[in-house]
């Protein structure tokens, strides 16, 4: 097998003028890099990588806010052939001794302002060889500055040598602990292309897309790595700010970008003489994913921006992308996540293990495609638990019309059993989000000696109302065993970095309550 022409190295060679990445950061000058110059960033910091002597499947972190510093390393570790793991940036000491310890990182790439964090725990680490830095050191500090490591420009030894280069990106842990999902970084080649071309990406001449979210996260950096497959420009929003995503779209022309509910959220809630000063008229494809979006954020932000720019995809960290819902479908097909996305097969299950063939009937939702991980690391058992004939789920109930369009009810762990009826959270969430005072609505199962489980609506209020005139509410939209039995208000729902609820904690708030 020969040797496999690295994307950037031929973006280089090509299109060696066109604006790789441009990295605009409030109250710092904007940083512009085409692809050659981009290229060879890369390959000075895997050249470096090389020479503290890494190997083909050496685990390499990074840890950083957006920035042409994260996606430099995260390419650098592609052409060294490591392995690349992404760790939150808001990662606590004791966050990050699990996430490292478990990964079994050897190098760690960060950013300063992080550092005081590692230090506490570097000592714990006996597998961390080399903690290399970037960005303002005020002291002395562990590890050695990326600028002491970096190599020649020139293309690495290693580049294009390894089919099996991986990347780890550990799941949300909405559930439980976090688990580091591996997968081959070449392994959706064969489905990028049909999804790039549906979305309409190989036609834009001068594609710039926008990082909505960290990138850490696996929606974020899948989409954005996938851009730069056809040379795309990418904008790096170093923190997101409601306000500073519209200068960056009018300002830039972007035109493309992945985002999670919560973003657009506070986007489309800015007060109209502050959108209005913003031209996003450049904006011709929004990928909504990462958490669903209600049909009253949906309407929102078709109020703000262009009607067939709107897409939807359905996925996780383990299955990547699975399902595509087109603009034109949003409103007529409200609820649904899409049909399959090029290359993709799905699968529902029923209880008794029986494949579902008939429209209306929920199941466990199995896919298969090339872009599937390959395990979790250190947990293969839960890899094989979640495994059949090729197929692999995440845990998440779906039925499908007769049109074919699938419909995620709800995480399977997250279902409610009251008295005897099965209910899906997602269901009743999507009805009270319509209550114009409701700003966000989780909801969630609590013991209850009578029902076995009793529902229970945790709101985020616009402003103070009545939790009876909520129930009214949810009455007259859905019924009996549906009706949550338990209002409580909060000022803000827990979250993972990538916008998900994280529900185990919202049980134990509601806990503490009773």
């Amino acid at each position: 097998m020969g040797v496999k022409v690295d994307h950037l190295t031929k973006h280089a060679d090509e299109i060696g003028d066109r604006i790789a990445v441009i990295d605009d950061k409030i109250g710092h000058s904007v940083r512009r890099y085409n692809y050659v110059s981009f290229n060879g960033r890369v390959n000075a910091l895997a050249n470096g990588f090389l020479t503290l002597g890494i190997s083909e499947g050496s685990h390499i972190a990074w840890w950083g806010n957006n920035s042409v510093e994260v996606l430099t390393t995260i390419h650098a570790i592609r052409k060294a052939g490591g392995v690349s793991i992404p760790i939150p940036y808001r990662s606590t000491s004791e966050e990050a001794l699990y996430l490292l310890g478990v990964a079994d990182v050897e190098i760690l790439v960060i950013e300063s302002r992080y550092v005081p964090v590692v230090e506490k725990i570097s000592d714990q680490l006996p597998k961390l060889n080399h903690i290399i830095i970037y960005g303002e050191l005020e002291a002395d500090h562990v590890g050695k500055p990326m600028g002491e490591i970096l190599g020649s420009s020139d293309t690495p030894v290693s580049e294009g040598n390894f089919v099996g280069t991986q990347n780890m990106i550990f799941t949300s842990g909405t559930t439980g602990k976090p688990k580091g999902a591996v997968r081959k970084v070449g392994g959706e080649a064969n489905q990028y292309g049909p999804l790039l071309e549906l979305l309409g990406w190989n036609q834009m001449e001068s594609l710039i897309f926008l990082t909505t979210g960290p990138l850490y996260h696996s929606g974020p950096s899948g989409f954005a790595l996938r851009s730069q497959l056809v040379g795309a420009t990418v904008v790096t929003q170093y923190a997101f700010d409601p306000e500073d995503w519209l200068r960056l779209v009018s300002t830039h022309a972007v035109s493309a970008t992945f985002s999670a509910p919560t973003p657009i959220r506070r986007v489309t809630s800015l007060p109209d003489e502050v959108k209005t000063k913003y031209d996003v008229s450049s904006l011709r494809s929004l990928i909504a994913n990462a958490a669903p979006w209600t049909m009253k954020l949906k309407r929102a932000y078709l109020e703000d921006f262009r009607e067939d720019s709107l897409w939807e995809v359905y996925g996780s960290t383990e299955l990547s992308v699975c399902t595509v819902l087109a603009p034109e479908d949003q409103l007529r097909k409200p609820g649904s996540c899409g049909v399959p996305a090029p290359g993709v097969e799905i699968q529902l299950i029923d209880e008794s293990g029986e494949l579902i063939s008939e429209p209306d009937v929920a199941g466990e939702l199995y896919a298969r495609s090339s872009a599937l991980f390959e395990t979790y690391y250190k947990s293969h058992d839960k890899y094989l638990e979640d495994h059949r004939g090729g197929y692999q789920t995440v845990g998440d109930i779906a039925y499908i019309d007769e049109e074919g369009y699938y419909f995620i009810c709800d995480r399977k762990k997250d279902m409610i059993i009251s008295g005897g009826v099965n209910v899906y959270p997602a269901e009743i969430e999507n009805v009270l989000d319509e209550y114009p005072l409701v700003e966000e609505v989780a909801v969630i199962g609590v013991a209850d000696d009578d029902w076995g489980e009793a529902v229970c609506a945790v709101v985020v209020p616009r402003k103070e109302f009545s939790s009876d005139d909520l129930l009214s509410f949810a009455r007259s939209h859905l019924s009996g065993p549906k009706v949550p039995k338990h209002v409580y208000f909060i000022d803000e729902l827990p979250k993972t970095g990538s916008g998900k609820v994280l529900k185990r904690n919202l049980r134990q708030i509601v806990v503490d309550k009773i």
